[in-house]
């Protein structure tokens, strides 16, 4: 504590309700001994569960062999972390860095120097992170305000209202950027249709898989099932397993604007979160991804038939219920009968466990939330 008696800590987030010290698979301990079944995977970030013996081993070794060089010299871990993405993504480059934040920057520098436009269409209810660029881009109004003024020329259209999206696209718009599914703005996913016209458009399709991507919604990326390759993702949160690394992809079709000296981070492909960051691509394998989909209906038709619960929505292991109660204090009763979840709005909960989750742990956690809403 300082001497006047606060924390040393910013108080930029809510007070905390307890404080976990270990985890092991889907389970948090708190400080006390108390175990909890989480289902937030510290916001869909701990996607093979905790200390899973892959990231956790790459990870170790390379902290043996050497921590950091800079983006001056090469090193091994990042080179094969966007070859394995390349890969994935149908053909591709990576400018890797720390967070979803850093790589929604990263894609609006892109597509202003690939396209030289300045426009940029982004949707109302959307969430792209709180550095300036990205707050720019992120359609909710409240956590924008006192920021402003922002980036110029962004426009936000309405999800899957196709009349919207052509009105908000101009002849200067060079980036369109979407979230598959809109995960802070309720977990509420776009309709193949919406995203085709938006592909359609003269100016590159960002998709913002930071939260959707690495497997979360069955598929390793969520695009893979809408028909659409983009011009450009962005990937962060599971893609370590809770190391901080984030990363752009350019498709091979979109390559070639950006040079050196263009855009840069100090700690951008950071060896450690790479070598950790190549075991958990290694692990998104067609086992785990088929766990997800299995899983994932498990828990929407259980939470559908919740009292209180009015509608579910997701893909995968992104889950959205509307309750009638607010959000939060269903969150915080779920806690203190030992289960983690998430809110995305008033009366939205959002549900994202690891992958790796097993029938036995949505049941326990529907018998939670049943007992909460009853």
């Amino acid at each position: 504590m300082s001497a006047v008696g606060h924390s040393p800590l910013l108080p930029v987030y809510p007070p905390v309700p307890l404080t976990f010290v270990s985890g092991e698979g889907v389970e948090l301990v708190d400080e006390g001994g108390r175990r909890y079944l989480d289902f937030g995977s510290g916001i869909a970030v701990v996607g093979l569960g905790h200390r899973h013996p892959a990231p956790l081993a790459a990870a170790h070794a390379q902290l043996d062999r050497l921590w950091h060089a800079s983006n001056l010299f090469g090193t091994e871990p990042g080179p094969a972390l966007a070859a394995r993405l390349s890969e994935r993504f149908g053909g591709g480059q990576a400018f890797l860095c720390n967070s979803g934040a850093e790589a929604i920057e990263a894609a609006i520098k892109y597509a202003r120097v690939a396209t030289g436009k300045t426009g940029i269409v982004a949707l109302e209810g959307s969430f792209h992170g709180r550095t300036s660029g990205a707050l720019s881009v992120t359609g909710q109004p409240a956590k924008r305000a006192e920021f402003e003024p922002l980036l110029p020329d962004v426009r936000f259209a309405r999800a899957n209202d196709l009349a919207s999206l052509d009105a908000a696209v101009g002849h200067d718009t060079g980036l369109i950027l979407l979230e598959p599914i809109q995960g802070e703005g309720g977990v509420r996913p776009l309709e193949p249709e919406f995203i085709a016209a938006a592909a359609g458009y003269d100016a590159l399709l960002c998709l913002d898989e930071i939260q959707t991507g690495i497997g979360r919604t069955g598929t390793f990326f969520a695009f893979e099932q809408l028909g659409v390759k983009p011009d450009l993702v962005t990937l962060a949160k599971g893609l370590a397993n809770g190391l901080p690394v984030g990363a752009l992809l350019v498709a091979d079709e979109a390559a070639g604007a950006f040079r050196p000296g263009h855009h840069g981070s100090t700690f951008g492909g950071n060896p450690v979160s790479c070598a950790a960051a190549c075991a958990v691509v290694d692990a998104i394998d067609d086992a785990l991804l088929a766990n997800v989909a299995e899983q994932g209906r498990r828990l929407r038709a259980g939470l559908a038939t919740l009292p209180g619960v009015s509608a579910v929505r997701g893909a995968g292991l992104l889950v959205g219920a509307d309750t009638a109660r607010p959000a939060a204090d269903v969150a915080a009763a779920a806690l203190e009968l030992g289960l983690v979840v998430l809110t995305a709005g008033e009366h939205v909960l959002r549900l994202a466990p690891p992958l790796v989750v097993g029938p036995h742990h949505v049941d326990a956690a529907l018998a939670i939330l049943d007992e909460v809403l009853a």
